[in-house]
């Protein structure tokens, strides 16, 4: 046993030595490609894990420990009529807004709390698939029909996948309905709307604090002036959390205050609206963890914290992963990856089912963060992609991400994450093979 030991310790040696050995750094393709690197893991960890990911946590936490599991199998579980739990899961995009990576800790909560498999498929790939911003904004950009595209195979996207994923398993799902029939009717807490005012609360207040920018033509109509003003916006919404923090989860209001003061000077004091959130975050973390009250409040930061170790490490190995081989492009910078873009273009270029199919493969495993995948597919149409490849990528890819794939796997296991990704990209190829047909 020891020996064994000693022999993995002396391969790992060896290989780490060898990898430095032949790194190939006199070789521009490869310098290009870890500054590409480099640069999606700067740009994701500035404008991502603030904004986006550590406000997710946090609602996770609120499923995890606000919403009861009752309540969870109510509308995904067993006990969920079909067309509830699919239609509920199929359309929670439109409220949440979020990206490929922001939707899996809310994915894992209810994952956790007994959500069925097909439902809890359907809630994982339609939350970034039809978020409503990027679809008006597709329309508006990619033409009217593509955002209809998008909208409707977003939604049957979600029932078909999260039915069959169903189907494949149904053994176990079937064990754990049984299981769940036997499990009591537990009163919540406290009333169902104060738990869905601080829930919705925490949504409102991540969309609005990323909310994208409007085309650089554009200076006036509705998005402009949510865009103008979305951090007053975010502020009206913080107003409704330091309520719902005293008369809701009845945390000291002084300490509310005080946590809500500090993030307010810091604001007004710098410009940069992460030091505003990152003293939030904190102030929140502290408030909850010290509450006396109610243990469910340090129970709501501690959950967050578990979410955040499970997931950070798998995301941070998937960007890295993603921004090597691919590249890194967002606002005006594209970056090239170890694979050259050149070859991308070139295969999307007709209506073929290779051509659809790569789309379908390469969107599975680029990262887009939340509105980024209209301009940079209208980048790849003006160099000649087809529509059929677009729309295949547009449906496949803001779903599903090689650091998405990562976090997935840790959570369902390796098997079903596969069926998934397989069942993505098969069903984004067939629709991108009619749309190109159609148009």
């Amino acid at each position: 046993m020891e020996t064994k030991k000693e022999l993995k310790i002396l391969g790992w040696i060896i290989a780490i030595f060898l990898f430095a050995f032949f790194l190939p750094i006199e070789n521009e393709r490869f310098l290009t490609a870890i500054d590409a690197t480099l640069d999606l893991t700067r740009w994701y960890a500035r404008e991502h894990v603030i904004l986006c990911l550590l406000p997710a946590f946090f609602i996770a936490g609120v499923i995890s420990v606000f919403v009861s599991q009752g309540a969870v199998m109510k509308y995904f579980g067993a006990k969920a009529k079909k067309w509830v739990a699919y239609t509920v899961a199929s359309v929670s995009g439109t409220i949440l807004a979020v990206c490929s990576c922001t939707i899996l800790p809310l994915f894992s909560s209810i994952h956790k709390r007994g959500a069925g498999l097909g439902p809890a498929i359907a809630f994982l790939y339609s939350g970034p698939a039809i978020n409503i911003l990027a679809t008006i904004l597709t329309a508006r950009i990619l033409g009217f029909e593509m955002g209809v595209a998008r909208i409707i195979g977003a939604v049957v996207f979600a029932v078909v996948i999260g039915s069959a994923m169903s189907l494949i398993y149904r053994k176990e799902e079937r064990a754990k309905r049984a299981e769940q029939m036997n499990f009591p009717d537990m009163p919540e807490k406290r009333p169902m709307w104060q738990t869905s005012f601080h829930f919705f609360t925490l949504v409102l207040i991540l969309v609005f604090a990323n909310w994208g920018a409007p085309s650089s033509d554009e200076t006036t109509g509705a998005w402009y002036w949510i865009w103008s003003n979305k951090w007053l916006i975010t502020s009206f919404f913080g107003l409704f959390l330091i309520y719902s923090l005293i008369f809701i989860l009845k945390i000291n209001w002084w300490h509310v205050a005080l946590a809500a003061l500090t993030t307010a000077a810091a604001g007004l004091l710098i410009s940069s609206p992460l030091v505003p959130m990152v003293v939030a975050i904190v102030g929140l973390s502290i408030i909850t963890l010290l509450d006396k009250t109610d243990e469910d409040n340090p129970e709501w930061t501690r959950s967050a914290w578990d979410f955040t170790k499970q997931i950070m490490p798998l995301l941070a190995v998937g960007v890295v992963t993603a921004g090597f081989l691919l590249g890194s492009t967002h606002d005006d910078i594209a970056i090239p990856g170890i694979i050259p873009n050149e070859w991308i273009t070139a295969m999307v270029g007709s209506n073929s089912v290779f051509s659809n199919l790569f789309a379908s493969v390469v969107g599975a495993l680029m990262y887009f963060a939340t509105l980024t995948e209209v301009p940079i597919l209208q980048g790849l149409i003006a160099a000649g992609m087809g529509k059929g490849p677009a729309l295949a990528l547009l449906l496949a890819g803001p779903s599903l991400s090689l650091p998405n794939i990562f976090v997935i796997s840790g959570v369902m296991g390796t098997q079903k994450t596969l069926v998934y990704v397989a069942l993505v990209i098969v069903m984004a190829t067939i629709s991108g093979l009619i749309y190109g047909g159609l148009f």
